[in-house]
């Protein structure tokens, strides 16, 4: 389990690895290229908007659940995109879609964390193309199947997490 717990946050650790740049100034030479961290600047938000991340983060989780839960259970007919149901849609439609959509399972229950991982990395990996997504997304399926609970609350938790932060910039 702790094996797969590492392959888990190796594949966010890519993710977040992966959107780090070195970026020139404008007026620069490659000489004067300085690196820029989405660590560093993540921080700042973190601080700078501690007070809407903290209440940005339980709307992303709700979202990667039920964005998961429709594309498992097609109980909702639209077709929709993780940013619109964090940006755009109502926070109570959004829950009672939930809710809908879990029907007999609790937003506690294991379903629902398994929905809200997958729908978490599905975001995470989104900037990848279609056969690497699919083959990360496999790694993810299988470290999620051997995870106990808490160590699925605890990448959920972290996952949702860095992803609020997208959502600030």
């Amino acid at each position: 389990m702790k094996n797969a717990l590492k392959l888990l946050l190796f594949v966010l650790a890519c993710y977040i690895s992966h959107s780090q740049a070195w970026q020139p100034s404008s007026q620069s030479t490659v000489a004067d290229v300085k690196p820029v961290t989405d660590k560093a600047h993540n921080e700042w938000l973190k601080r700078r908007f501690s007070k809407q991340h903290q209440q940005l983060i339980p709307i992303v989780a709700v979202a990667d659940m039920f964005f998961s839960c429709n594309q498992a259970r097609k109980v909702d007919s639209g077709n929709y995109k993780l940013s619109y149901l964090i940006d755009e849609m109502d926070t109570n439609t959004l829950a009672e879609k939930l809710g809908h959509c879990l029907g007999t399972d609790t937003m506690q229950s294991e379903v629902a964390l398994n929905f809200g991982l997958y729908g978490c990395f599905h975001q995470q990996l989104a900037h990848l193309p279609s056969a690497d997504r699919e083959k990360k997304m496999q790694l993810v399926k299988q470290a999620i199947a051997s995870l106990s609970h808490e160590e699925r609350k605890k990448s959920f938790t972290q996952c949702v997490t860095e992803q609020s932060i997208h959502y600030l910039k």
